[in-house]
């Protein structure tokens, strides 16, 4: 198992565990959404807290070893993974994600499932899509821009430009900023700040803010995985994947 569920009063725990980078693949990412949904059902909790083990929060999908989103699919059907994805929003648990290191292309999406974000100085937020010659998936161009604004989220997608902890904390990526060693509990205290309120509140407050963020990441992730077949059959794309695994920039050709 690469997910492990806890639960420490009213919070639950959920703790990402692929070592050494933390990514996402279509059997972690569906233990993701069942772990969501299993504290979602059990009516002792109120927050969840999402964390991950090691020095990276989540390098995203693992592109070389096991593309989760690469197989083709018949028309009209659905990713297995985005379905898991947008699942992880179908929540009505408020949500706390305390992100340490990298948060990459779907890491970014999952650290953005959560409706506060704690990170550490070394933390750094990527949508690298275009360096690998690809759309931006796991919901992230619908979402993005709800967050940190349309001009940010568009200076993010379009350069796969690296935001670090401070840059982030100014553009309200992340909410909060601490030292790694203190990461965990100023997480863990924000998640029992929110229990501490009046949970049938608390969840009718969450569910007017977000509205209909469910369906959106839904609809998002459908054109998102459209466009990333046409691309994924392209020499650029291929170019991305070559220059991710040699660790240097990308020659594309716009083939």
């Amino acid at each position: 198992m690469t997910v492990k569920l806890d639960r420490d009063g009213y919070v639950s725990v959920i703790t990402l565990r692929n070592p050494p980078n933390n990514h996402l693949g279509l059997g972690t990412i569906s233990e993701l959404a069942d772990a969501f949904d299993s504290a979602d059902s059990d009516s002792r909790v109120r927050v969840i807290l999402l964390r991950s083990e090691g020095r990276v929060f989540c390098a995203g999908a693992d592109l070389v070893n096991a593309n989760p989103v690469a197989d083709p699919l018949p028309p009209g059907t659905r990713s297995p993974f985005y379905v898991a994805a947008a699942r992880l929003y179908g929540v009505r648990t408020p949500v706390v994600a305390a992100v340490q290191g990298a948060a990459v292309g779907a890491g970014l999406g999952l650290a953005l499932v959560a409706d506060f974000r704690i990170a550490t100085p070394e933390a750094r937020f990527v949508a690298n899509f275009v360096q690998l010659g690809l759309h931006p998936g796991f919901g992230i161009s619908a979402v993005l821009e709800r967050v940190i604004g349309r001009q940010r989220a568009a200076m993010m997608l379009l350069t796969g430009r690296r935001i670090r902890g401070e840059e982030a904390e100014r553009w309200g990526l992340v909410d909060q900023l601490v030292p790694a060693e203190s990461l965990y509990d100023t997480a863990m205290a924000l998640a029992q700040e929110i229990a501490a309120a009046a949970p049938l509140a608390v969840a009718s407050t969450r569910a007017t803010l977000r509205g209909d963020l469910q369906a959106l990441v839904a609809a998002a992730t459908d054109h998102e995985l459209a466009e990333q077949a046409v691309l994924m059959r392209t020499e650029d794309f291929a170019e991305g994947v070559r220059a991710v695994t040699e660790r240097r920039p990308g020659r594309f050709v716009g083939r």
